[in-house]
């Protein structure tokens, strides 16, 4: 079956660029360019599924077609898209009919909320360290955390080649019967492994490790391998933090 073609001037009025006879004019200046060739024919037709279309230098999207989702990841799950080890992957939880890949990474050994979409600007701008979008961890350690202990991790800490830098970081139970603490730590930086290295550099094992918010938007009332779609309030206060 043949896929549907579209006249450009049409397809960037829909994706909200401007009026279509604004459109036909950016297209006639050659400001309008069609997989990297720019197009000054205003009969030209395109596959929005295929084809990429930028102007003014900027990628052409029509955001109705831009999904979001909120996946309250797993232990024993990898976040990459395609694994040379064939283990179990995030998308095997998340059946939709886009294409779809994780915004940032988690671990394995790591649960919690992560986000997915079909969104490249968006994976950009959330991954990109200028943006610093806060991620916030509750962790489960081995031994008794000090306030001396709280103070150095927000304060930054060696993690190998990188002092890491400040944070918050608070306790939030201590058991002293099972030898076990809990923490809180809410980071803006995301090097691998990061939070299990600061609390390495405190001497401590990390013994559970979940990330329960990115930004304002948090996993709590997701259960473990549950997701959803965020809402456009959720999206809209994302895009204004980036």
């Amino acid at each position: 079956m043949e896929e549907k073609q579209v006249r450009l001037q049409k397809y960037m009025a829909e994706c909200g660029i401007a009026s279509r006879r604004k459109c036909e004019e950016l297209i006639s200046q050659g400001k309008v360019e069609v997989n990297n060739q720019t197009v000054t024919e205003l009969g030209t037709k395109i596959n929005p599924k295929k084809d990429i279309v930028t102007c003014n230098g900027k990628n052409v999207e029509n955001e109705g077609s831009k999904i979001y989702i909120l996946l309250n990841k797993p232990i024993g799950y990898v976040t990459t898209v395609k694994d040379q080890f064939n283990r179990d992957s995030i998308l095997d939880l998340v059946k939709v009919k886009e294409r779809i890949v994780p915004v940032g990474r988690l671990d394995m050994y790591t649960s919690g909320a992560i986000i997915l979409t079909n969104d490249g600007e968006f994976v950009y701008k959330v991954t990109h360290p200028k943006h610093e979008i806060e991620k916030t961890y509750n962790v489960t350690l081995k031994g008794i955390v000090t306030k001396n202990d709280i103070d150095k991790l927000k304060s930054g800490v060696d993690i190998g080649n990188y002092i890491t830098r400040k944070c918050e970081a608070k306790i939030l139970k201590i058991d002293k019967e099972k030898n076990i603490s809990r923490i809180q730590v809410v980071i803006h930086e995301g090097k691998n492994r990061q939070v299990r290295k600061m609390c390495e550099a405190i001497g401590k094992k990390v013994l559970a490790l979940h990330r329960s918010k990115i930004g304002k938007i948090d996993v709590k009332d997701l259960e473990l391998g549950k997701w959803r779609y965020l809402t456009k309030d959720e999206i809209k206060s994302f895009k204004k933090d980036i």
